[in-house]
């Protein structure tokens, strides 16, 4: 199985980055363009013509929105797994670690690039999904970064909502940054050099994690860095707040934005009812927390909150990195991965995790 075939297959199946076409009934094209239409503001009549010409043909092969509900979540979960890259790929190791108090063991995958090499850093990775479901292809990813950033990469299978609603997720990804700790001399890895990452709904919850770890500093367990690959920062956006004109048209929606922070919060998205320790944008202070690089699409819908978080961070004088691309939608760089803004997304994003490493050591 080639990567790329691998990383296409994970775009598809991914709900993170958009559901399954299996899962709703493909559309033509003037069946999509007529939904995109629906809830699109009058200053932005075609949302095709503000997408990057590599992506767009690949994105005209899906549906322009869809509904995701408990049914699609359902069938989303039944469907196989991409399994890994065969070796020499280093292969991911199922771990399981007494999970928060009262709650059951955490599972975790852990792929060490070199088993042999002690004082290694260690990327604590968070999954997309929608926070209701597991990237089934999510395994090659994990591969993928643990031999380009020479680093250990764990990866929390955290709970899921709706059945586990706000905090037990984040439980869970707290109760594995312990564990790393802790066990740092069995993983051959340097615990200076721990940093937290996710794409999507794993982006939300590595940002909670940042701050979770911050607020309970007594317990000795730092971070030296977040990776946030176009993570969901604010569940007001497309509920209380109406998303801007020209973004999330494509993937993922405000309604399915609403639908996925509405499962995990267990109140609706918006309302005044919505913790605010469960949310990154709603936390009054961003002071003190690891350095930073974000990167979201200029058309995904959470454009506009990862600018904002990324200012607060910098008026904070928290060490930011911020990249914005034109033309992309939400996880265009995994649907499309040889387009050039795909290539020049990954290495941003590789190469400030690898940076991070070195200047912690």
């Amino acid at each position: 199985m080639s990567d790329q075939l691998t990383r296409r297959d994970f775009a598809i199946r991914t709900a993170g980055f958009g559901l399954a076409m299996g899962l709703v009934p493909a559309a033509t094209l003037a069946e999509a363009e007529q939904a995109s239409r629906s809830e699109t503001s009058p200053t932005v009549a075609d949302p095709y013509s503000l997408v990057d010409p590599e992506l767009l043909p690949a994105l005209k092969q899906f549906p322009a929105s869809f509904d995701l509900s408990a049914e699609t979540v359902r069938q989303f979960r039944q469907m196989p797994g991409t399994p890994p890259l065969p070796a020499p790929t280093p292969q991911p190791v199922e771990r399981h670690i007494p999970g928060p108090p009262g709650a059951p063991e955490v599972r975790l995958w852990v792929v060490d690039p070199a088993p042999l090499e002690k004082g290694k850093p260690l990327l604590l990775h968070m999954h997309g999904g929608g926070f209701m479901m597991t990237g089934p292809g999510w395994m090659p990813l994990l591969q993928e970064i643990a031999t380009e950033c020479h680093c250990v990469v764990v990866s929390v299978d955290y709970r899921l909502a709706p059945e586990t609603r706000y905090p037990g997720s984040l439980e869970d990804n707290y109760a594995a940054l312990k564990w790393v700790h802790a066990h740092a001399a069995e993983l051959d890895i340097d615990r200076s050099r721990i940093a937290v990452g996710g794409e999507s709904a794993g982006g939300t919850h590595a940002a909670s994690l940042a701050i979770h770890a911050r607020d309970r500093n007594k317990e000795d367990v730092p971070i030296c860095f977040q990776l946030l690959i176009y993570p969901a920062l604010d569940d007001r956006t497309g509920s209380s707040e109406p998303a801007p004109p020209p973004v999330g048209h494509f993937l993922w929606t405000p309604s399915a934005n609403r639908f996925a922070w509405s499962s995990l919060l267990g109140v609706p998205a918006g309302s005044s009812k919505v913790p605010v320790a469960a949310v990154p944008a709603r936390v009054a202070s961003v002071a003190g927390l690891p350095p930073a690089w974000i990167g979201v699409g200029a058309i995904d819908l959470f454009a506009e909150e990862d600018m904002e978080y990324a200012r607060r961070l910098v008026h904070a004088s928290v060490a930011t990195e911020l990249l914005v691309v034109r033309g992309a939608f939400h996880g265009f760089d995994i649907l499309v991965p040889d387009a050039e803004v795909s290539k020049q997304f990954s290495a941003s994003w590789k190469s400030a995790l690898r940076k991070a490493f070195a200047t912690s050591s």
